[in-house]
């Protein structure tokens, strides 16, 4: 009973004061990255307590599962965990946890298809208003080298620009964003996009979008769906400014929505473009070398602390 107990306390620990600690925490706007990478440590942690206390209640409610699970085990390391006295509550734990369980696979599953239809939906729009012409349907047919993109140039008074994934990725530019991007701003914008595609923040988006959903009461996976838009978005600034420069890209991110009101007395609620912006122009230093190490190391150990715990009283019976 005491792994289960220590799992699951470390798993509502870390849950509850992990997005407070990393809401006071100034170096994420200076590195989004790793800002991502330490979210996604922090949540799979949760997750890992989650899935190991689940397997072993299940094993102590259930002999087949528990034959299963230590099938291979050598002799004392099922005793070392003392199954049998966790009593009629391993039953309880198991089914809420699998509860737990099926309806994180359900929104993930949801989110999906929803985006999908998204897609499907803004494709089938694109393809309404820009027809394929000849020379593409021969580089769909089978056996043709197909490009790593296609590039799809939309009418409209609007300037936007926008990646769309999936098996055939597009990357779409209106026509008002030409006329009022040129040169370098218009590959920085193109940039940003690809950054995004690079690094899949897509489905960074999809997974925190299913947890946030599901579980809206827990403040990890509250948190990591607010902090993964924005940081995903500093993200692919950085990528852009590394290749056009830092002020080719705000002055991009300006003309790209300066009549949208972001950059007015009253900005739409939600919008980062103003702080994106004044990041561009006024740089803060990476971190250290050291400090970063240090923080992915440290951020490491956060989804190998369920581990040890779990496999503790294995690997102390064996020793």
């Amino acid at each position: 009973m005491t792994v289960l107990f220590a799992l699951l306390c470390f798993g509502g620990l870390v849950a509850a004061v992990a997005p407070r600690l990393l809401s006071r925490a100034d170096w994420q706007e200076r590195e989004p990255v790793l800002a991502l990478w330490v979210w996604q440590c922090v949540v799979a942690a949760v997750l890992l307590a989650c899935v190991a206390a689940l397997a072993l209640s299940a094993a102590a409610a259930w002999q087949s599962v528990r034959g299963q699970l230590f099938a291979f085990a050598p002799p004392g390391v099922e005793a070392a965990y003392g199954l049998g006295d966790y009593g009629r509550w391993a039953a309880l734990f198991a089914g809420l946890l699998a509860l737990g369980g099926a309806r994180t696979a359900t929104t993930l599953v949801r989110e999906v298809r929803a985006a999908r239809a998204i897609r499907r939906r803004r494709r089938a729009e694109l393809l309404r208003r820009v027809p394929v012409l000849p020379a593409e349907l021969d580089a769909r047919r089978p056996g043709a080298d197909r490009p790593t993109e296609r590039l799809v140039v939309l009418e409209s008074e609007r300037a936007e620009t926008w990646w769309l994934p999936g098996p055939e990725p597009q990357l779409v530019i209106t026509t008002a964003a030409l006329r009022r991007l040129g040169g370098r701003r218009l590959d920085a914008v193109v940039a940003h996009e690809r950054g995004h595609a690079r690094a899949r923040h897509h489905w960074l988006q999809y997974c925190a979008s299913a947890l946030a959903n599901g579980f809206g009461q827990v403040p990890v996976f509250v948190g990591f769906r607010e902090q993964v838009y924005r940081l995903v978005e500093l993200a692919a600034d950085d990528s852009a400014s590394r290749r056009h420069g830092r002020l080719t890209t705000a002055l991009a991110l300006v003309e790209l929505n300066e009549d949208r009101g972001s950059f007015g007395p009253c900005p739409p609620p939600h919008t980062h473009l103003p702080v994106r912006v004044h990041r561009l122009l006024d740089p803060k230093p990476r971190l250290p070398l050291v400090s970063r190490v240090r923080l992915t190391v440290l951020a490491l150990l956060v989804p190998a602390a369920p581990l040890l715990v779990t496999f503790g009283p294995g690997l102390h019976a064996m020793a």
